[in-house]
């Protein structure tokens, strides 16, 4: 896209924006907690559904303060029927972070937010261009639908290499200044006007722009590919502990996937296993150790272009043998404060915040 049209299309959206926005209650100020708590909310879920949930929400916490001394219990009671509980516990736990390592305050970082429990790319994006005016865009499922009408993307958008144009794009027309405003107007394009089916094209701000509309494409776009067409992977991850309050990590191999990264050990659960019994088996076939099975955490998913992974990861004690790995693969006893040293992919990342989180919580 030219830089012309990305700032008209920019100062199109805005002013559309300001007169057609709605009042809704987390716009009332630009509270980081009040925008942080809203877009967890938002994940998955329709805005006029979250509306009762998010002021309740305040009335019980109207600060992080409170948030984070509550009970899990008050807090999933307080979320039943909101459903993806695991954003409830996130905030929960997220909270009690923010209070005890960041001063009861919401980090102004992209990268410390994306540390916190259930704070992702966009979600982290969101937060610090509405609350701290960062430049930074947003790709949710209803900017991602205007962006692929706009520049008439013919891939299927829930491709990894999709996601990766669609962020160029989205940052190439973010606005010199009202970044927060724009995402904003983005998002409520794509809820209001650009909707999935039958999109109000004859009253959208950027018809002008919109390539679909120009080519009447827009009710063929966006494309994406059936989640049943993609092979879906159960994988199983072990956290194992030695007597040193260490946790065994395994680089890797050439010729793999994610070559060269660390991991921690598991593998593929096979038909009619367990998760327990397919974690067991592959750590005996790869490492020839005995390990017990304790508590379950995750689990994470994570899409990559040709399958999708459900990984379950487990706490692990080492119980009999000496740590011997198939094919000489490389292998390191680590302390749980050097994890971030060592590279990781995404799922093993969010597996090492989750360990380092419970070494903290079990001193």
């Amino acid at each position: 896209m030219h830089m012309n049209k990305n700032a008209a299309i920019s100062s199109a959206l805005l002013k559309w924006y300001q007169r057609h926005a709605r009042p809704l209650p987390w716009r009332q100020n630009q509270d980081p907690y009040h925008i942080w708590v809203a877009e967890i909310m938002l994940q998955q879920t329709r805005v006029n559904t979250v509306i009762p949930y998010y002021q309740r929400w305040m009335k019980r916490f109207p600060t992080l303060a409170a948030l984070a001394r509550s009970s899990q219990d008050e807090v999933l009671r307080l979320w039943e029927g909101l459903g993806y509980y695991s954003r409830a516990r996130n905030l929960h736990r997220a909270a009690q972070i923010m209070r005890d390592q960041h001063q009861g305050l919401i980090p102004h970082q992209v990268i410390e937010l994306m540390k916190l429990p259930g704070i992702g790319r966009n979600t982290a994006y969101a937060i610090a261009s509405i609350a701290y005016h960062q430049r930074v865009p947003i790709l949710d499922g209803n900017v991602k639908r205007v962006l692929a009408r706009i520049t008439e993307y013919d891939q299927p958008i829930n491709l990894a290499s999709s996601e990766a144009y669609l962020w160029h794009i989205a940052e190439s027309l973010l606005p010199p200044t009202q970044v927060g405003k724009f995402n904003q107007a983005m998002m409520e394009l794509g809820q209001a006007l650009c909707l999935p089916r039958s999109p109000q094209c004859q009253n959208c701000p950027l018809k002008k722009w919109c390539q679909a509309y120009q080519h009447n494409t827009q009710n063929l776009l966006p494309i994406r590919i059936s989640r049943k067409d993609i092979p879906h992977i159960k994988v199983v991850a072990a956290v194992i502990w030695n007597k040193n309050h260490q946790v065994l990590l395994a680089r890797r191999p050439q010729g793999k996937l994610m070559a060269g990264l660390w991991e921690f050990p598991g593998g593929k659960v096979e038909h009619q296993e367990s998760l327990v019994q397919a974690l067991q088996r592959e750590i005996q076939e790869e490492l020839n150790i005995k390990i017990k099975v304790n508590d379950e955490f995750g689990p994470f998913k994570h899409a990559y272009t040709h399958f999708r992974v459900t990984v379950h990861a487990f706490h692990c004690q080492l119980k009999s043998g000496k740590v011997t790995p198939r094919e000489g693969q490389e292998v390191h006893w680590v302390e749980v404060s050097k994890l971030s040293t060592f590279p990781m992919g995404k799922v093993d990342r969010l597996i090492s915040y989750q360990v380092r989180q419970y070494s903290v919580a079990s001193v």
